[in-house]
């Protein structure tokens, strides 16, 4: 279902932004219960498209406006996914990569952290002023079980 959302959402991305209502970025953050802070993380994620952000002129200042229609439905999105799926997945499927891909998991005592594969770039176990870089071996074990799949 998440999928088909998704699906409907990045083609109504092909309509005219100034032919939409606007809302303004106070308004949306009170109708959600939204931070300031998790849009503009949802922005640098790439759920929310940079050219949403409607800056205009008003008596006073300068205010960011989005179009109300795409906007509330991505962050009702992005709300109701945030349970099913990560951050980045779900802005990976946005954008139409829905291609499954593997996650490196590192548990710690204070929770685990999730990374795309394709989005690691090192790999390194340290210990004082010694380091041993194990991508390779991580990314040989990728390959390895790519090649049974």
């Amino acid at each position: 279902m998440l999928s088909s959302k998704i699906t409907l959402l990045r083609r109504k991305e092909g309509i005219p932004l100034s032919d939409e209502k606007l809302i303004s970025k106070k308004e949306l953050l009170e109708r959600y219960g939204m931070s300031y802070g998790a849009l503009y993380r949802w922005k640098r994620k790439g759920l929310i498209p940079e050219d949403w952000f409607i800056r205009k002129a008003t008596v006073t200042g300068q205010e960011t406006f989005f179009p109300e229609g795409l906007i509330t439905e991505r962050v009702e999105l992005i709300l109701n996914g945030k349970n099913e799926l990560e951050l980045d997945e779900l802005a990976r499927r946005l954008r139409g990569e829905e291609k499954e891909s593997w996650v490196l998991t590192v548990g710690t005592a204070y929770g685990d952290r999730r990374f795309q594969m394709e989005d690691v770039k090192s790999i390194v176990l340290s210990r004082g002023e010694t380091k041993l870089d194990v991508t390779g071996l991580v990314t040989g074990k990728v390959k390895e079980a790519e090649a049974w799949i």
